[in-house]
């Protein structure tokens, strides 16, 4: 085990084990509970997604505003769903309702898709675990991705029309990042004691950009924040 997955470890547990563990929970079997939203007419949307610790999937290709499901075998882990929509603008955000300590036997998943059509500002929010996003279909107008302690894979390879911004702030563990391709892309990355490694761009001063940065038509600013960990950007 390496220095940077045995502070993961740590980190981890005492994540779990700490500030956010409220008690411990009823191991019960397994649940896959499936989720559907209409967004009507919205054109636009805010969604937001707080899980204390688990597993997020989040993809495009949806034919609703939001379609999936969750997967848990704690039942006072079941997902509390709220939506809204006013005129051609959806709001939706899905909460874990406790936090509280697992152990190994806890399962917990949400996988969920969104409409690659309607402008989306996405707020990721993720206490311990893995976020696992491929959202390069979607129409996003900002992303933020708050992780405790795990890791971040975010793939954003597709074809925008429009700028938008990617923030991703992670306590302990790694951050990769797949870039646009035929956009510019203007990336900041801090690594705390971790490292840092920026492909396909060059470093301007406190920041990297690729050629294309400033003549293109579409525009991608990334800003990624690690304390512990390594940070990987794909340009």
């Amino acid at each position: 085990m390496t220095a940077h997955s045995r502070i993961f470890v740590v980190a981890f547990g005492s994540l779990l084990s700490g500030g956010c563990v409220l008690h411990s929970v009823a191991i019960g079997p397994e649940r896959n509970d499936t989720v559907s939203l209409d967004g009507g007419t919205a054109e636009r949307a805010n969604v937001e997604l707080d899980m204390g610790a688990g597993q997020m999937k989040i993809g495009g290709g949806a034919t609703k505003l939001l379609e999936g499901h969750f997967e848990y075998n704690v039942d006072a882990w079941k997902p509390l769903v709220t939506s809204s929509t006013n005129g051609a603008h959806a709001t939706v955000t899905i909460k874990q309702p406790e936090r509280m300590r697992g152990g190994g036997r806890t399962h917990y998943v949400w996988d969920l898709d969104l409409n690659d059509h309607v402008l989306t500002d996405l707020t990721l929010n993720c206490g311990a675990g893995q976020a696992q996003l491929k959202l390069g279909t979607l129409k996003l107008r900002s992303l933020e991705v708050h992780m405790g302690a795990g890791q971040v894979q975010l793939d954003l390879r597709g074809e925008p029309a429009h700028d938008y911004e990617v923030k991703i702030n992670g306590g302990v563990g790694q951050a990769e990042v797949e870039l646009p391709q035929g956009v510019g892309i203007w990336a900041e990355a801090h690594g705390g004691i971790g490292s840092i490694n920026i492909t396909g761009m060059e470093k301007h001063g406190d920041h990297w950009e690729n050629d294309l940065y400033g003549k293109a038509k579409v525009q991608v600013k990334v800003q990624v924040n690690g304390g512990i960990g390594e940070i990987k950007i794909r340009g």
